[in-house]
């Protein structure tokens, strides 16, 4: 296992290289563990010269101050990565139990929702497993490609399907190829499908996609070329280092305009969106080819796709979840499953599940009052909890040396 060793992080670039080498020491470590080796003490010692390097990054008003190109400066919430290298330092050092104990003393309420789901879920073989990742089973990061999965976040996930789903999906919107380099969950383990489920890397490491007519995909690339054109002008540059940053994803494209760190000036951030819907415009005048979606973090630039008689319509996930169904033969028509999501972009792949089988369990996590009485309005087997450690806990603990 490499070691990492303590550094000065001055630039954009040296960040995102120690968070890289953090990677590869989380997935040599997780798959470690889950064979019975002890590796903890090397990768902790790692993990915490990494966390060392974060630390010391000067701070103005609470963001971390770096260079990205030698004359300009970019300031930074690296919350995610720091709060994250703590946990799994102390989780390597600690214990799995006194790990527990930990996160029920940090969010409140832990240990009653962890029972609930774990009452809800009791005695399940699930047949399908299939979950958003950010916001859902990883917490949020105010940019993608540094989000990289924690230690004890993997080894509670691939626990869960290796004992409990036959047919284990992450579906996430991102596109795939950032997707695996931000995860640590052992190879050949779970299905990752990205782009909202258009395209998927199997259990024996092919990838699947959802064919895009040709002219669509003509419009596709125009779009990116010009979206490429727009954010290399220094001016804009700046959106491609927050949040989702720029991503080119099969069938949809993402130009972040915030993060949940409000970097970005409102009025600039406001500003930027018209300029993106103002090309959209240009580009597809009649609206045949692109729907905008507005997050308030991202601005997401789909191709739409025929319908059987309503025209056309965005790409949703529960579109995904039937193409992946037909795919990879995940046999959908039998239960039970388990779907977790996090927004209201997440409810159409819990609205597919249903129109397959009555029998499925649905555990969301959000705070928003009107989005769960949205999901527990679909199914009465539906849980809702705050924070997305409880719900990775919930499943973690359920195979059958955690009961």
């Amino acid at each position: 296992m490499p070691d990492i060793t303590s550094v000065a992080l001055k630039t954009l670039k040296d960040f995102y290289d120690l968070m890289a080498a953090t990677r590869t020491v989380r997935f040599k470590t997780v798959a470690s563990l889950l064979d019975g080796n002890c590796v903890v003490d090397e990768a902790a010692a790692s993990l915490s010269h990494a966390l060392e390097s974060l630390e010391a990054v000067p701070e103005e008003d609470g963001k971390k101050i770096l260079s990205l190109d030698g004359t300009r400066t970019i300031a930074l919430d690296m919350e995610y990565e720091i709060n994250e290298m703590r946990k799994d330092i102390f989780y390597l050092e600690e214990g799995e139990e006194t790990f527990l104990e930990f996160l029920s003393d940090f969010h409140s309420g832990f240990d009653e929702y962890v029972q609930a789901g774990r009452e809800l879920l009791h005695g399940l073989d699930f047949n399908a497993f299939i979950t958003d990742r950010d916001g859902t089973i990883n917490n949020y990061c105010a940019r993608y490609l540094t989000s990289i999965q924690s230690i004890y976040n993997s080894v509670f996930l691939t626990r869960f399907a290796q004992n409990n789903a036959r047919r284990p999906v992450i579906l996430t919107s991102a596109p795939l190829d950032g997707l695996i380099e931000i995860s640590v969950n052992p190879e050949s383990e779970m299905y990752y499908a990205a782009s909202k489920g258009r395209e998927c890397l199997d259990l024996e490491g092919r990838i699947r996609r959802l064919p895009i007519p040709r002219a669509k995909q003509e419009a596709m690339d125009c779009l990116n070329a010009r979206l490429t054109e727009l954010t290399d002008r220094p001016e804009y540059q700046k959106f491609t280092y927050i949040g989702s940053g720029l991503q080119f994803k099969f069938g949809q494209s993402t130009v972040a305009r915030q993060d949940i760190g409000t970097s970005i000036n409102a009025a600039e951030s406001d500003a930027f969106f018209k300029i993106l819907e103002v090309l959209v415009a240009e580009l597809d005048p009649e609206s045949k080819n692109f729907r905008i979606e507005d997050t308030g973090l991202d601005v997401e630039i789909i191709l739409t796709v025929e319908t059987s008689g309503d025209g056309l319509k965005d790409f949703d996930k529960g579109d995904g979840v039937k193409f992946l169904n037909s795919e990879l033969d995940l046999q959908m028509y039998r239960g039970p499953h388990l779907i977790c999501g996090d927004t209201g972009s997440d409810v159409p792949m819990l609205e597919a599940a249903l129109e397959l089988t009555s029998d499925v369990r649905a555990i969301y996590v959000t705070k928003n009052e009107e989005l769960a009485k949205r999901i527990t309005g679909l199914t009465r087997g539906a849980l809702i909890v705050p924070e997305p450690d409880m719900l990775v806990t919930i499943l973690g603990t359920m195979s059958p040396a955690m009961r």
